[in-house]
């Protein structure tokens, strides 16, 4: 036997043990919670209708493009029945059923339109496809009594904690850049729209806010580089999860960005001991449920089994550095930018207008994009050449229908990154109607300015501090 072979038996036998699925159910509590409050909110705040239902056109994902809505009451049944479901796999009720259900349904929403793409809908619909693979639904459901508690193998907490340490890890990364870590940006830009905020507003305004922006700014990438190592030893775990409630409850008063901070905070409780519920359950007398590491896991790490979730968690841990491949910037050209955990990493504002022309018409037609989107869809359009590009063939079709032969689409796209004067972003003498969308670098990007933001030059800071 060689050593390789004894190493991955070890890893196997580890992997396999029993351990408490008690944290796991938690987990699975919170996760169903988020999956209803996720579904209740959107059909509240009216997003069912403003993001998928009334706009005439959708931006899709490279290759989807054939996934369209619903109509109005069936995407509104969609969201009920998601809603329902994430009740039922926080009840633990056909947890497994009700997660595929969810996931199924859930990652068709997020299919419809690229202009809705958010990190944490990503990551939810990744913890979701675990909660269906893996025993989650045999602790604290609602049919606990009658059919036993049971224990899940160790392997399934080493792959959640690897899921969510993957996030910060990548989130780290995609900070080392000398906008976030020497110029404080994009956080210099926010912060400074957030001065109105009680207490802490003051420290938005000049003199403060670059040397507040840069803190900020160490004190994130810090953090997401650190979370997953700090939460795996035993000794710091408590305290770094105090400073991830403390750094998430900040991150989302000052910004608009969902729920992520609470899926990342019910991430983090899988780090802690497999039976930590119990133990808190025992301290408060109010729940004390007999030990289950000594029942037999329903799912065991064999080696296809196991096979399969390394392979799953190492796309995981390589896709997100496709962007290098590149080369520049990739908040600029945006090659390679979803699905790379780049949270906040970029405050990017654009400016499109279309020159269409066709056979026999001798001048340039000017289309505006608001002719085709709504103002939610041009603003996430204006930025990201992909979708340019893509409402540049919507365009070209779209004229082709009233009866025009030979179209030429050509755009006058404007982008400023991060503070940064407003440049070119795509090139205006390329025809878009003959290009096509792919994996390719493409050609038709122009290259990001060069210079520092403007907002954050040193010179500028000077002269703000001596006003």
């Amino acid at each position: 036997m060689s050593a390789a072979e004894s190493l991955v038996q070890r890893l196997q036998r580890r992997a396999s043990e029993p351990v408490s699925g008690s944290s796991l159910a938690v987990f699975r509590v919170l996760y169903g919670l988020l999956a209803f409050t996720s579904a209740s909110r959107a059909l509240a705040m009216g997003w069912v209708d403003q993001f998928w239902v009334r706009p005439e056109v959708h931006l899709h994902y490279f290759g989807f493009e054939f996934v369209e809505p619903l109509s109005g009451p069936l995407m509104h049944g969609l969201f009920v029945a998601m809603a329902g479901l994430g009740l039922a796999i926080a009840a633990g009720l056909f947890t497994r059923w009700a997660a595929a259900l969810h996931l199924v349904a859930f990652t068709y929403v997020e299919l419809l339109d690229v202009s809705t793409y958010l990190n944490h809908y990503v990551l939810f619909s990744l913890l979701g496809f675990w909660v269906v693979v893996f025993p989650t639904g045999a602790a604290l459901s609602l049919d606990a009594r009658r059919r036993g508690r049971r224990a899940i193998p160790r392997g399934v907490l080493w792959v959640l904690r690897t899921q969510v340490g993957l996030v910060y890890v990548h989130a780290a990364l995609a900070k080392v850049s000398a906008d976030w870590l020497l110029h404080g940006q994009p956080l210099g830009i926010w912060f400074g729209a957030r001065a109105d905020l009680p207490l802490v507003g003051g420290l938005f305004t000049d003199p403060w806010l670059p040397w507040v922006a840069l803190m900020a700014g160490w004190a994130g990438f810090l953090n997401d580089l650190l979370a997953p190592l700090l939460l795996s030893a035993r000794r710091t775990r408590r305290w770094m999860f105090a400073v991830l409630v403390f750094f998430h409850g900040a991150t989302s008063v000052l910004f608009d960005i969902g729920l992520f901070p609470l899926i990342m905070l019910s991430g983090a409780t899988l780090y802690f001991a497999p039976d930590w519920p119990e133990r808190l359950g025992r301290r408060w007398r109010r729940w004390s449920p007999s030990p289950s590491t000594g029942a037999t896991p329903s799912f065991r790490f064999g080696a296809i089994p196991m096979a399969l979730v390394v392979g799953f968690l190492a796309v995981q841990a390589v896709l997100p550095l496709r962007a290098h491949l590149y080369g520049g910037n990739v908040l600029w050209h945006e090659q390679g930018m979803r699905f790379s955990w780049r949270v906040l990493c970029r405050a990017k504002a654009g400016s499109v207008s279309y020159r269409v022309r066709w056979d026999g018409h001798a001048r340039d037609l000017h289309v505006s994009p608001g002719s085709y989107l709504d103002r939610r869809q041009e603003s996430e359009m204006a930025g990201q050449p992909d979708l340019i590009l893509q409402l540049a063939h919507h365009i070209a079709a779209d004229f082709r229908s009233r009866g025009h032969r030979g179209v030429e689409v050509r755009v006058d796209a404007l982008a400023s990154l991060n503070g940064r004067p407003m440049a070119r972003l795509v090139d205006p003498d390329v025809d878009l109607a003959r290009v096509r969308d792919g994996f390719a670098p493409a050609s038709w990007i122009l290259p990001e300015p060069p210079g520092p933001p403007l907002r954050m030059r040193p010179e500028r800071l000077v002269a703000r501090t001596n006003r």
